[in-house]
């Protein structure tokens, strides 16, 4: 019998993305191991991104950089864009009660703060990978024959680092809702060990990426204040996080990394 961790791998990419990878039924401890690989689900979802960008990157980098955006949200079906499209209307309208909000956020119409939030979020991500495109190849630090151009390699930190932060939430704090039809209700038995382990894959690619130090530690840094705020947001509103929650903060821990690894590349 496979192992746990190894089928929450693939559980990992069936939960995230439309990829037939079947495998089913998953247990428990499956779908709780996923969770872990989250960030190498990011991972692959970078690369893949990064190499449509190689490819349309003679004709342009805003036409890279939009093709590279439009493979991942076909890959995953949208999936976190809908939880942040989901999060914007819930939380935007301001101090509703802990009820609307949760009564908003399972309504599958699209509110203005919804329809913002999302154009904003893709609009961050393609400009920001815009200017970071570079016509020359970087190689990463431990591993030269690993190349990839400098929006490849954004690509890639943006995914993988992006995907840390919600493991972190979902491991220590309480989910707002029993509802069954949630889509992550198999993943609330989350725990340190599968926070830890995302938390690695994190590292690793930082590790390899061609990223300065300072680089290292200011996207450490914003990603870890970032997470935290957002995390004690969601106590404040919901008594907890939610699954759309989750995909607001991926969504949004993308723009952050790009963010500062183009402020970062801007000041050398």
């Amino acid at each position: 019998m496979t192992p746990a961790p190894l089928r929450g791998a693939r559980a990992a990419f069936v939960f995230l993305t439309r990829l037939p990878l079947g495998g089913f039924p998953y247990s428990d401890a499956d779908w709780r191991w996923a969770s872990a690989f989250f960030p190498f689900v990011g991972l692959a979802l970078g690369l893949l991104a990064a190499g449509v960008h190689a490819l349309l990157a003679p004709y342009g980098a805003l036409v890279a950089a939009a093709f590279a955006i439009a493979a991942i949200i076909l890959v995953t079906g949208a999936f976190h864009e809908d939880g942040l499209a989901d999060s914007a209307d819930a939380l935007g309208g301001g101090l509703e009660p802990r009820e609307r909000v949760l009564e908003i956020l399972k309504d599958s119409r699209l509110g203005t703060y919804g329809t913002t939030a999302l154009l904003l979020s893709i609009l961050f991500r393609v400009v920001i990978l815009a200017e970071l495109f570079g016509g020359e190849v970087v190689s990463s630090r431990l591993f030269p024959e690993l190349a990839l151009t400098d929006a490849g390699w954004a690509l890639v930190c943006a995914h993988v680092l992006a995907r840390v932060g919600p493991v972190s939430l979902m491991a220590t704090l309480p989910y707002a809702t029993s509802d069954e039809h949630s889509k992550s209700r198999h993943l609330l038995g989350t725990t340190w060990r599968q926070a830890v382990c995302a938390g690695l894959w994190g590292a690793a690619v930082l590790a390899i990426a061609p990223v300065s130090s300072v680089g290292v530690l200011a996207i450490t840094a914003s990603l870890a204040v970032f997470t935290s705020w957002f995390g004690r947001r969601c106590l404040a509103r919901v008594d907890g996080i939610t699954g759309d929650f989750l995909g607001a903060l991926e969504q949004a821990g993308e723009v952050v990394v790009l963010l500062v690894l183009l402020i970062v590349a801007h000041h050398g």
